[in-house]
């Protein structure tokens, strides 16, 4: 059979775009009624008590509500949705307003709302407020020092979790055996996540109604409205509508519920106003939650051989100061994933969460994954320089096979598929691997370092929960999907339309997509942890079948002929083998059709999950001179399960790699040790990666279908982000290794960080 033309598998270009590049986007803060404006006025010091007195700033001109502690004093705070299932954690609270003590650089004090910005700007400098910093605690391996200042008191050490994972003796005699040990401790730096659509909120009130609507820029309106009403302000979920417009991207971050929804909703239900806030940049460095930051130590058991025998890891995670949402689950069930793509039979994991004097740390594209995958693919490298082996031929030796699918983890993860040997050796191929050394020594001629990298990667995604598709025939013999997923800039109506045609052959032009509306969508998980495809899709896929199913019916009726003999395309049903039909708008409106007979729904859930993989590999050339590295070769080769659409997957995948590579070489979060002061606020001190900063990337799929997923897909949203900064890394120190017998350096691998490094090394053996 030909393939559809619009269907899986095709590289149809996105339908969105037209209105995004014309600027006839809609974001949130285009959306107009807005009467009243807000601010929020936020600590300048990371850890301080405080007394505030707004009665000068109330009685400035234009100013409608300046909200503080006292006045949300009966709102719920911010919820954490995560807990360990064995001895769980009391989360300290998470106030909508600080109440006379601040944790963070940033942390919220006071609401403003105004008839303009500009006049809320003026009562936010006319608020007075006394203040008395405090210690700070900056740095999970400061903070759990003996003596360290203490965020919560009722957190010791300032600990919020020190759990294992694994089997602690099993690794302990895997170690006790090993012919040799490599080691490594490395940081994963904090990142700011940088969207370019700052969070936003507009706030509609119907005072007749006692109705609150929200537009919000978001990752899901069902579970913020949920978290808003139940947990913070204390109203039945139908008193609120939340509306997600056009989303200027999310990376997990705009996921969460934060404290200016809450209070724009409190401050509209008060004054019975419509109110916008928007954040600025400074806003987003310091109020929105932050990724990330991790320090480890892992260790990894050898054979002679080189096979891997056991594996331990000592993993401390950044919390921040108030729990997020997920905040917790990110190292602990990223730890899970440790393991990688490797037979380690003995594993175990010590996971701390530990409390800072910072902004809150949560889920940012991969969650947890690209950490574990860090860890373990730098340490593969190092286990490789201990024993004198090739980085390739240590992971040949230690590789899953795939005659050993499914294959269960020592951490319980379940590899349903996948041939990693595969997608490794097509990697080397297109980069020519053999060769390497030849242009090594070239560029070495010219005064230059080369290094070559692998990030081996494998992650687990897919799992949100069960989403519902309803897919309904239109009057016009169009097809609307209403769904729950929220499009952040990934292709969603694009890619649900590919899935309505591979079975009806409509246009993308005739599929249209409705998410983010709590009012005309029933329930929705929102999109993050690459589930829309993986779960959304295969509910598209099930509601538009059973559609189909019933469309056949009515239309056999219509045509005088039995339902086996018909066939779909184009938006017609016709006789097979004749040119009798009857168009999907002459079926909409046939007299006498039972109307639930036009729409279809269904619901899917992957509690197993997919499992993506592949390889990164990265060439790197270093100037010793200015320690600044180009990108000289950079290939991808992915196993996806299933490509639904190559265009779309090459960008999210270019898209994720450069997060990685600006995280690997540029990208860091940076707190003053001292005083807790965010030194990286601006975009004049937190480097971000350009055009030019990133390679010409080449990108193949090697894709062996999932086998617990009805469509064979796997996730690929976050993939990009997960092999991409391993495999930078390792190349550079691949480099460095080779020229200088540096093993070591931290992300990011910045041009001071690395000259720093070269010129020690060269102290050291001038003495």
């Amino acid at each position: 059979m030909a393939p559809i033309k619009f269907g899986v598998g095709q590289s149809v270009q996105r339908k969105e775009d037209d209105a995004l590049i014309r600027g006839k986007g809609r974001y949130t803060d285009d959306h107009a009624p807005a009467t009243l404006h807000a601010l929020v006025l936020r600590s300048p010091h990371a850890h301080a008590k405080f007394t505030l007195n707004a009665t000068r700033a109330r009685g400035l001109p234009g100013i409608a509500a300046i909200l503080t502690a006292d006045d949300v004093r009966d709102l719920g705070g911010l919820p954490c949705l995560f807990n360990l299932e064995v001895d769980p954690f009391t989360a300290p609270p998470y106030p909508i307003l600080a109440d006379g003590e601040v944790r963070h650089v940033g942390d919220a004090v006071a609401f403003v709302v105004a008839e303009t910005v500009d006049k809320a700007r003026d009562a936010i400098e006319a608020i007075d407020v006394e203040w008395t910093p405090m210690p700070a605690a900056i740095g999970v391996v400061q903070a759990v020092k003996k003596g360290a200042p203490q965020v919560w008191p009722d957190h010791a050490g300032n600990v919020l979790f020190d759990v294992s994972i694994g089997d602690k003796t099993a690794a302990e005699a895997a170690f006790a055996k090993a012919h040799a040990v490599a080691e490594i401790s490395i940081v994963n730096p904090r990142v700011v996540t940088n969207f370019m659509e700052t969070r936003a909120v507009v706030c509609e009130y119907d005072a007749r109604r006692d109705h609150l609507t929200l537009t919000i820029g978001s990752q899901g309106s069902h579970r913020l409205r949920d978290i808003l009403c139940q947990n913070v302000l204390n109203i039945p979920v139908d008193k609120m509508r939340v509306i997600c417009p056009d989303v200027g991207g999310g990376f997990g971050t705009k996921l969460f519920p934060y404290r200016e929804y809450a209070l724009a909703a409190f401050a509209a239900r008060k004054l019975r106003k419509s109110i916008k806030w928007a954040a600025d940049r400074a806003d987003h460095f310091m109020g929105d939650a932050q990724g990330r930051d991790n320090v480890t130590t892992a260790r990894m058991a050898l054979a002679e051989d080189g096979r891997f025998l056991g594996m331990d890891v000592d993993l401390m995670g950044d919390m921040g100061a108030y729990l997020s949402t997920f905040g917790p689950y990110i190292p602990h069930g990223g730890a899970g994933m440790l393991p990688g793509l490797y037979d380690i039979q003995a594993f175990h994991c010590r996971v701390r969460t530990v409390f800072t004097h910072t902004v809150p740390v949560d889920a940012y594209r991969g969650a947890g994954r690209p950490e574990a995958a860090y860890v373990i693919e730098r340490l593969v490298d190092a286990s490789a320089r201990k024993l004198g082996m090739t980085p390739d031929a240590i992971r040949r030796k230690n590789f899953i096979a795939p005659r050993a699918m499914p294959y269960k983890t020592a951490t319980g993860k379940v590899y349903d598929s996948g041939d990693f040997a595969a997608h490794m050796k097509r990697a080397m191929e297109i980069a020519n691997w053999k060769e390497f050394p030849k242009r090594a020594r070239l560029a070495k001629k010219q005064g230059l370092v080369r290094g070559i990298g692998f990030g081996s990667y494998v992650e687990v995604c897919g799992t949100m929960g069960e989403e519902t598709a309803n897919v309904a025939l239109d009057p016009n013999g169009d097809v609307s999907i209403l769904i729950g997923t929220q499009s952040t800039g990934q292709g969603h109506q694009t890619a649900y339309a590919q899935i309505v045609a591979e079975q009806f052959g409509l246009p993308p032009e005739r599929v249209h997509i409705l998410q983010g509306d709590t009012d005309r969508i029933a329930t929705g998980l929102g999109t993050g942890g690459s589930a829309s495809i993986p779960t959304g899709g295969v509910s598209v896929e099930r509601a538009t079948r059973t559609l189909g199913a019933n469309l056949r019916e009515i239309a056999a009726d219509a045509l005088e002929t039995s339902a086996a003999d018909l066939e779909i395309s184009d938006g017609t049903i016709r006789i097979a083998g004749t040119d009798r039909s009857i168009s999907f708008a002459e079926l909409a409106k046939r007299p006498g059709t039972d109307p639930s007979k036009l729409k279809a729904s269904a619901t899917f859930t992957s509690a197993d999950g997919t499992y993506p993989n592949g390889t990164h590999l990265a060439e790197v050339e270093i100037d010793p001179a200015t320690g600044k590295i180009r990108i000289v070769n950079y290939i991808v080769v992915d196993d996806f399960g299933v490509t639904l659409n190559p265009l779309l997957l090459a960008g999210q995948v270019h898209g994720g790699a450069m997060q990685g590579i600006g995280q690997a070489l540029m990208e860091q979060a940076v707190y003053d040790p001292k005083d807790g002061q965010l030194v990286t606020g601006t975009f004049m001190d937190y480097a971000l990666p350009r055009a030019a900063d990133g390679p010409s990337f080449v990108f193949e799929t090697h894709n062996v279908p999932c086998k617990t997923n009805p469509l064979g897909v796997k996730g690929a949203g976050e993939a990009g982000a997960i092999g991409s900064c391993p495999a930078v890394v390792n190349a550079i120190i691949d480099g460095l290794w080779r020229e200088y017998r540096i093993d070591h350096i931290d992300m990011p691998a910045t041009p001071e960080r690395v000259w720093v490094a070269i010129r020690e090394h060269q102290r050291q053996h001038s003495l």
